[in-house]
C-alpha cells in the first residue's frame, strides 16, 4: 500500500508517516480495516515535516530545535523518536544518512526552515533525495515496491516478523503460501559498465532470463550509473541493459551502492 513509517509514542498512540502521493489511499483502507470502537485515526493536515539529512546533520538541527528539545533529540538512537508538545522528532533518513525527521506546527515550523538554512542547510527537493535514497538501495513505493509485489520479492523480507509462529497479521498466509512454493524473481542492484543512464522500465537480460529495472539513475558519489532491478532469483554477474534500443553491458551487485558516503561496491 505505501512504504509509511509508524512510530509507537506509548499509551497505545501511533503517529503514521504516509507519502503525501498516497495519502488519500492509505486514510481510506486505514478507515476500512480500523472499523472498531478502539481505534480512532486523526488526519494532521495542520502539520509540516522538514527533513535534514547528512554528515552534520544532527549537530547543526539540534540547537535550533524548539522547545528546548535539542539535547533530547542529540540522544535519539537510530529509528527511535521524541514527543514534546506539538513536536515530534524521529531519527529515521531516508536517505542512507544521518539526520532528523521533525514534524511541527506550520508557522513554527517555517521559522525553522528559514533557522536551518541561516545555519548552512542546503536546501534540496525530491531529485536529490531520489539518488541519495537509490545509492543507500532504499524502496521506493511505486518503483520498487507496490501493492501487486509482495515483500519477498521486494528485498523487505526482513521486515516481517514471522516470529513467533503464532503471531497473526494481515497477510501472512499469503506470505507463508508465496515461500512454500518459491519465489521465482528477486530485487538486486545493477552497476552499469558502459556509457549511459539507466531508467525505470528498462529491460534487463539475464542468462536466467529477463528482467527489469525498477529505479535508476546516475550516482554523484560513484560517478556512475547505477539501478535496482527486479530479475529472475537465478540472476547474478554479468547482464546486460536495454537503453534506447542499444544493449549495454551491466552487472549484477549486492546492494546498497553506498552508506554514510562511502562506496560499498565497484
Amino acid at each position: 500500500m505505501d512504504d509509511l513509517i509508524a512510530y509507537w509514542t506509548g499509551d497505545d498512540r501511533f503517529r503514521l508517516v504516509v507519502n503525501a502521493a498516497t495519502r488519500a489511499q492509505d486514510l481510506a483502507w486505514l478507515a476500512r480495516v480500523a472499523d472498531r470502537d478502539d481505534v480512532v485515526l486523526r488526519h494532521r493536515d495542520d502539520l509540516l515535516m522538514l527533513a535534514v539529512q547528512g554528515p552534520a546533520a544532527r549537530d547543526l538541527a539540534g540547537p535550533l530545535l524548539p522547545n528546548g528539545a535539542g539535547a533530547a533529540a542529540l540522544a535519539l538512537k537510530p529509528f527511535t523518536s521524541l514527543s514534546a508538545d506539538d513536536l515530534f522528532v524521529a531519527r529515521t533518513g531516508y536517505t542512507g544518512e544521518d539526520g532528523y525527521e521533525v514534524i511541527l506546527p506550520v508557522a513554527t515550523g517555517l521559522v525553522l526552515w528559514n533557522a536551518l538554512a541561516a545555519a548552512g542547510a542546503t536546501r534540496c527537493g525530491l531529485g536529490a533525495r531520489d539518488t541519495l535514497r537509490l545509492e543507500a538501495a532504499l524502496n521506493l513505493y511505486g518503483q520498487d515496491m507496490d501493492a501487486g509485489t509482495s515483500p519477498l520479492v521486494s528485498a523487505l523480507a526482513w521486515t516481517v516478523a514471522f516470529e513467533p509462529a503464532d503471531r497473526q497479521f494481515r497477510g501472512r498466509a499469503a506470505l507463508e503460501q508465496q515461500m512454500a512454493a518459491g519465489v521465482r524473481e528477486k530485487l538486486t542492484g545493477l552497476l552499469l559498465e558502459d556509457r549511459g543512464i539507466m531508467r525505470h522500465g528498462q529491460r534487463v537480460l539475464t542468462p536466467a532470463g529477463e528482467g527489469v529495472i525498477t529505479s535508476g539513475g546516475f550516482s554523484p558519489t560513484m560517478d556512475r550509473s547505477i539501478a535496482l532491478a527486479r530479475v529472475p532469483v537465478a540472476a547474478e554477474g554479468p547482464c546486460q541493459v536495454e537503453i534506447r534500443s542499444a544493449r549495454k553491458a551491466a552487472r549484477i551487485v549486492r546492494p546498497p551502492f553506498v552508506r554514510h558516503g562511502r562506496v560499498l561496491v565497484g
